[in-house]
């Protein structure tokens, strides 16, 4: 895959960052999702590749813009998958809270899992983590395991949950282990990305969310030296009759980070609002700045870009 699509896929985030960041904290979730993905389409239509979105909005009668299975840019260039997330954290930009994003991994075609838009049980950990995560071993089990890997406690460990009902037995067990935890609201491609920073106060994340996050999140994780497991969760049928149509039929399979994107893969992710992982989009008087991380496997290089944009020398955000 082409180095110099990292940068020209970035250019993507930070112009989808701008547009939903103009609505933080104006309490409309469905405005700034929008003006995410209009940002986002027009931008990939400006790229020389044959792209295919096969992690977005949702299917095509669902979700009208960026939807799975949609061709994207110019043509005549490479064959590669997209996985998106033009607004990671909907509902924390709308909020005016912290860790929402603009996500892009890009795959060369048929890298990615075709994950259903259902829930995911994850763990993710960083490097010094990687191989000793199990979804078959306890949440207690797991925290020990990694804290012998990094030679701590685990109640030096700090674990990401979200912050849902569907975790009251999972927040219990991994307080009676002694770890910390950091509730988040939303958001957990952010704080699986972190447990990559030794600088982010993150150890691990564990729970479940979203599988099309989940596969987004081990693209960053491959190019970082991370670690990710995963296992879809099904609520009722229809959501395993979606799963089948997708082509997957060993509902109860674990996958681990290779069989959700593997290949060489590229990441770009730019702030919206203020996180763990990123700074969020700062607006001045005719422009703005934004922060981004671009990242491949291939050499594990990791681009931390700050970039200021001047909105008379661009097209309009």
């Amino acid at each position: 895959m082409d180095r110099n699509f990292a940068l020209e896929f970035v250019r993507v985030t930070e112009m989808a960052a701008i547009a939903s960041a103009r609505l933080m904290g104006r309490g409309d979730e469905k405005a700034a999702d929008h003006e995410a993905v209009e940002a986002m389409r027009k931008m990939l239509g400006s790229i020389q590749f044959d792209g295919t979105v096969v992690i977005g909005e949702g299917e095509r009668d669902e979700a009208p813009m960026l939807f799975i299975g949609e061709k994207v840019g110019r043509g005549g260039g490479p064959k590669l998958d997209l996985a998106l997330d033009p607004l990671e954290g909907t509902t924390i930009c709308a909020r005016g809270g912290n860790n929402s994003l603009s996500v892009i991994a890009i795959a060369e075609e048929g890298q990615f899992l075709h994950a259903p838009d259902v829930y995911m049980q994850k763990i993710a950990v960083g490097p010094s983590g990687r191989g000793v995560i199990d979804l078959g071993k306890t949440a207690t089990e797991n925290l020990r395991r990694v804290a012998a890997a990094k030679d701590c406690r685990v109640e030096d460990l700090t674990v990401a949950i979200l912050d849902r009902p569907r975790h009251e037995a999972l927040i219990s067990e991994v307080r009676s282990a002694g770890a910390r935890i950091w509730l988040i609201g939303d958001g957990d491609v952010s704080a699986a990305i972190a447990t990559c920073k030794p600088d982010s106060g993150v150890d691990m994340l564990m729970g479940s969310g979203g599988a099309p996050e989940g596969v987004i999140a081990a693209a960053a994780l491959r190019c970082m030296g991370g670690d990710l497991v995963g296992r879809l969760v099904f609520r009722k049928d229809e959501e395993k009759d979606r799963a089948r149509r997708m082509g997957i039929t060993d509902f109860d399979r674990a996958y681990g980070i290779n069989d959700l994107a593997a290949g060489n893969v590229m990441f770009c992710a730019t702030g919206v609002t203020p996180g763990a992982l990123l700074n969020g989009v700062r607006f001045f008087s005719g422009g703005a700045r934004t922060h981004s991380v671009v990242m491949r496997s291939e050499s594990k290089t990791v681009r931390w870009i700050e970039a200021e944009h001047f909105f008379d020398s661009k097209p309009k955000y």
